[in-house]
């Protein structure tokens, strides 16, 4: 680890806030494969469990902005405390209606969308957080790469965790675990305010009269809300065609190979951001590297093998978490006071949807044109959002009004 990162980590309250969301969200790398897998032990169907973990996840995501106006409101410690005890319950719910066969399916769905209406936005609460916690911008940006990284990481994690879970006892304990990490973490995140130093998200809510519109992205906060559709979509359309290129040249499975250089690349794009010098403002940073994304990204349509695919994937990974974690502090630096949460859950709200739309439109799109074709069409959406990235006109110095 370098100096940079101990830094960030030796400032009073860095590590109390670091392992409670760490602890909390992990439970988000557990839960949705163990209810994939418990829904489909109780159901035996991989259709009905796919929807139900489909809506789940909706729920989860598109509500994730309200839910962060929530704590832009009121603050986290009295926002997230009774977010998590609803989300935990239903879990515990969820896990004792698929313990056994029986229960109508109709009720999963309803306890799975009520799941997902209730998970408490962590990652938003988090970032929002070290923002308040580190006034310098150098160790903010070191905390978000930190940060990221470790987010990632987790998502390695959790499914590693469900799957043992799965295959040494019953997937519902998965879920039972699920709530109890989540309820741990929330309650020693919302308690870690304390020390923390001022509450931000109360004292900007102040400011404000508590007035927030959640289901509205924050205004000038653009450009990172597109570059993160951009790098969702290219990230799930790259998922979808790394399988269908393994597929035709040897066996499915080795497509997790170029997933596993894909991540390893990430972290080690995302450790490098923070602890390297940046002199350049973050709009211009986020713009290069979402170009750059977009270009690594679209050499994977030359790759003749499925290792050189991995190859090209690394190098495109390099851009992933820099990107995303360039796009958090921006969209941090561009929000207005008592809607930095929010601005945070609509930056992963958008890296999220656009995941979901370029898988979906990478399938469509790998029955009809050529698979190089494909992958060099996969970075067509992170190129669109450079768009975004145009300085904003000025008012005329004459023309400024009265």
């Amino acid at each position: 680890m370098s100096s940079s990162y101990a830094t960030v980590l030796r400032t009073p309250g860095a590590v109390r806030l670091f392992s409670a969301a760490l602890t909390g969200r992990l439970s988000y790398g557990v839960v949705p494969l163990s209810l994939l897998l418990a829904v489909t032990a109780t159901t035996g169907s991989y259709a009905r469990a796919g929807w139900l973990t489909a809506l789940f996840a909706a729920s989860n995501v598109l509500l994730s902005p309200a839910r962060a106006g929530l704590v832009d409101r009121h603050g986290p410690r009295r926002t997230l405390p009774p977010m998590a005890a609803g989300y935990a319950l239903v879990l515990l719910g969820l896990a004792a209606a698929t313990w056994r066969p029986g229960v109508p399916y109709p009720v999963l769905l309803a306890l799975a969308v009520a799941a997902g209406v209730l998970a408490p936005p962590l990652g938003p609460v988090t970032r929002a957080r070290w923002s308040a916690l580190l006034s310098d911008p150098g160790l903010r940006r070191r905390a978000y790469s930190l940060d990221t990284v470790a987010e990632e990481l987790l998502y390695v994690t959790g499914p590693l965790l469900a799957g043992v879970i799965a295959a040494t006892a019953r997937p519902a304990l998965g879920l039972v675990l699920g709530a109890a990490l989540v309820l741990t973490g929330s309650l020693a995140l919302a308690a870690s305010v304390r020390g923390v130093g001022p509450d931000r998200a109360e004292a900007d809510s102040a400011a404000t009269g508590g007035r927030s519109r959640p289901w509205r992205p924050p205004t000038r906060t653009g450009q990172p809300l597109a570059a993160a559709a951009g790098a969702g979509a290219g990230l799930g359309a790259f998922a979808l065609l790394t399988v269908v290129f393994a597929r035709r040249h040897g066996q499915a499975a080795d497509a997790a190979w170029v997933e596993a250089a894909l991540a390893a690349g990430s972290a080690t794009g995302g450790l490098a951001l923070g602890a390297l010098d940046w002199r350049a403002p973050a709009r211009r940073r986020l713009a290069v590297l979402t170009a750059a994304f977009a270009g690594a990204l679209a050499l994977t349509a030359l790759a003749p093998t499925v290792p050189l695919l991995a190859a090209v994937a690394a190098l495109a990974g390099l851009t992933v978490a820099p990107t995303l974690t360039t796009a958090y502090l921006l969209a941090d630096e561009l929000a207005e006071p008592g809607h930095r949460t929010r601005a945070g859950a609509w930056v992963n709200t958008c890296f999220n949807a656009g995941s979901s739309g370029g898988t979906a439109l990478a399938g469509l799109l790998a029955d009809h044109l050529p698979l190089p074709l494909c992958l060099a069409l996969a970075a067509t959406p992170a190129l669109a959002a450079l768009s975004t990235a145009r300085p904003r006109p000025t008012t005329p110095p004459d023309r400024l009004p009265a």
